[in-house]
């Protein structure tokens, strides 16, 4: 929330009789009582604590003059004739003044008290302008066509000359002024020169503006994140940044790292606690995307998803098959905004990505580099002491906040330190230690750091084999998972089979949650084909066609690009979802349906007659593949004709269909007494 942007200043309306319809005594009515209504609202407001006290209560002791008055006129209004024209136009336009006022207040209650503390002349410029527009609009009000007492008529003119007089007087209080002096000075002294402030200066900023423990300054950080998303233009941003930097320091600094109590363990939702809508979700690796862009086919795909897949030397679109006329990446900026605020309504991390693919939200926050840097080696000094859960709790969430602070915390040498707790007994710490690494792997160049670590990639394997918790774990999968984004890391961790046995046993064993982060790793590692096998040898084929029913987006995708990149073995170990296969195109989502429907088709087209024979004793599969064909996405309506081809041509004894390997090879059909081993 910026008050300048909230309140722009705005054309008034013309105050004149003329042109203006007469309105009904009901309409005069609703006029009066929506005044009275907004007077006692704005009567019952605090003013404002610590700063803009006196702009705020000075209005508001105003407004609760008006509000007698509006008490009287309500009274009254039952036996009143008609008001003169002139005075519904001074009332409608004294509603409009009431509800800026209380927006205003309103707004800076909610606001960032550091943030409004530097805008403080713009804030305060918006009380003094509000009091003047109720004094434009008291000056011509017609007292007398209003049939008031004389009470009621000296209060209005006691309240013209307040106006008047508080028009007189410097629209910024003299010790708003000072506390935001002290505070800029302090922010330029670390910016301009690298000195750290002293601990009895933060400590008179931060109880002048009443943050008195550490978690009011918790609160006051994210009141200034959302002050970096609701803001467009790079300077607000950057000083939003600069006070996140300074209050982050000064919470470490004045109250010691903390963990907060297991109930509140994390302040954000993770993004496996809630169902991101399929238009959210890149189609490719079916998560979130950050940076959606458009490619030449009119799909839209995550930057680095897509970037990847034209970089291995795909020409045609994932999703609809089509080659591409062009490369260009157009950014769909209205789909991101739509992300956002689903985002924000959700309470989850949104890291904003450049649209040139390497940047994010901490672009801005290279103002806030200083005070990053101070903060990362005063958590960096104090590794060593007793605490060192809150310690690695705050490197966790500094992590997470932007590029700017991964980077300095890897390049203070935090990585090695948090190797060793990685091993801890103490399952809070063990938390804390893989997630600030995980956060820590989503800068592109400490995903390298991570891997050339002694012990790292070691140590996050261990987590997820046995770790102490289902969270740890899952993390453990997500870091895998983000290192997996290097093509040479992703072989490299497909060659550990600690780490495709993990994975895999994750998927059939841990909670909701955790099972999506192993198939999401699984997803993103089976992109290699040489690591296909390795999987399918681990039962990761059975392990997602456990979780069809609990996560099928994710595991029916996992199913998909096996089977497309396996060979044989894979086909054969799918052979008994093809039921299952069925029902998701019956009653799945329609990405879900696709991806069953293109698994289908591989499947039929690798492994021969015996597997179009399966499919066709799906009940109702005809059915199904014609709704799809009539009523599906294209992508899918094109694979169900496919299999409707499979169909009819097995139907009329044509085994010799459109094969490749089954030309000259049958699959055959696993039983629970035989295990088969195809010849690749």
């Amino acid at each position: 929330m910026a008050v300048v942007d909230a309140f722009p200043a705005r054309k008034r309306r013309p105050l004149v009789v003329v042109d203006s319809p007469k309105l009904s005594s009901s309409s005069e009515a609703k006029l009066t009582r929506s005044l009275f209504v907004a007077s006692h609202e704005i009567s019952s407001m605090l003013p404002l604590p610590f700063f803009l006290r006196r702009n705020s209560l000075s209005l508001i002791r105003k407004v609760q003059i008006l509000a007698s008055v509006f008490d009287e006129l309500l009274r009254s209004q039952s036996v009143s004739n008609y008001y003169s024209q002139s005075a519904l136009l001074c009332f409608e336009e004294m509603l409009l003044v009431m509800h800026r006022i209380k927006s205003l207040i309103d707004d800076c209650s909610r606001a960032s008290r550091l943030w409004l503390l530097l805008q403080i002349d713009v804030v305060s410029f918006s009380f003094h302008e509000l009091v003047a527009d109720l004094s434009t609009v008291l000056d011509i009000l017609p007292v007398h066509d209003l049939g008031l007492s004389d009470d009621a008529q000296d209060l209005i003119s006691l309240l013209r000359k307040q106006c008047s007089h508080s028009m007189m007087f410097q629209f910024v209080d003299p010790r708003d002024d000072a506390l935001r002096r002290k505070v800029a000075d302090t922010i330029d002294a670390i910016k301009r020169h690298q000195i750290s402030p002293h601990h009895s200066t933060l400590t008179a900023i931060f109880n002048d503006l009443g943050f008195t423990d550490s978690a009011s300054l918790t609160d006051e950080i994210q009141r200034l994140e959302d002050e970096i998303h609701d803001h467009i233009d790079d300077r607000s941003k950057s000083s939003a940044a600069s006070l996140i930097g300074l209050v982050r320091y000064s919470k470490c600094v004045l109250f010691g790292p903390s963990t907060p109590s297991p109930p509140d363990f994390r302040r954000h939702k993770s993004l496996s606690d809630v169902n991101i809508p399929a238009d959210f979700r890149c189609p490719i690796t079916l998560e979130l995307m950050r940076d959606p862009v458009v490619i030449s086919t009119g799909q839209t795909y995550d930057r680095e998803s897509i970037d990847l897949w034209i970089q291995s030397g795909h020409s045609t679109c994932p999703k609809t098959g089509q080659v591409l006329k062009h490369t260009s990446l157009i950014p769909n900026r209205a789909l991101k905004n739509l992300i956002l605020l689903w985002c924000r309504d959700q309470k989850i991390p949104f890291e904003l990505s450049g649209e040139g693919g390497g940047g994010d939200a901490g672009a801005p926050c290279d103002e806030a580099a200083e005070f990053t840097k101070m903060m990362v080696e005063f958590l960096i000094g104090k590794l060593s002491a007793a605490d060192k859960n809150g310690v690695v709790f705050e490197l966790r969430a500094l992590a997470k906040s932007d590029t700017v602070a991964r980077a300095c915390i890897a390049e203070a040498g935090a990585i090695p330190k948090l190797v060793r707790y990685l091993g801890t007994e103490c399952p809070s710490l063990q938390i804390n230690a893989v997630t600030t690494i995980l956060n820590l792997s989503i800068l592109e160049q400490n995903k390298t750091r991570i891997m050339e670590t002694d012990g790292a990639l070691n140590g996050v394997i261990e987590v997820l084999r046995s770790g102490a918790t289902w969270e740890a774990k899952a993390n453990a999968a997500a870091t895998l998972f983000s290192l997996a984004g290097v093509s040479a890391y992703r072989r490299r961790l497909g060659r550990k089979a600690r780490v495709v046995s993990g994975l895999v046993d994750l998927a059939k064993r841990g909670p909701t949650s955790s099972k999506r982060d192993a198939l999401v790793a699984i997803l993103n590692l089976v992109a290699e084909r040489e690591n296909v096998g390795r999987f399918v040898e681990a039962g990761v084929v059975e392990a997602a066609g456990d979780a069809f029913r609990e996560l099928p987006e994710e595991a029916v995708a996992v199913v998909e690009a096996v089977v497309r990149r396996g060979g044989l073995m894979a086909v054969s170990a799918a052979f008994s979802l093809i039921r299952l296969l069925g029902e998701v195109m019956r009653e799945g989502a329609d990405t879900t349906r696709e991806s069953a429907a293109a698994t289908l088709v591989t499947m039929c087209r690798k492994g021969g007659s015996e597997l179009v024979a399966e499919m066709a004793a799906i009940p109702g599969i005809e059915r199904v593949i014609w709704e799809m064909i009539g009523a599906g996405t294209a992508r899918g309506g094109r694979k169900a004709a496919s299999l409707m081809r499979y169909l009819r041509r097995w139907a009329a004894g044509d085994t010799h269909h459109e094969t490749t390997t089954a030309e000259t090879h049958s699959i055959v059909v696993p039983t629970p007494s035989r295990i088969f081993t195809p010849v690749l």
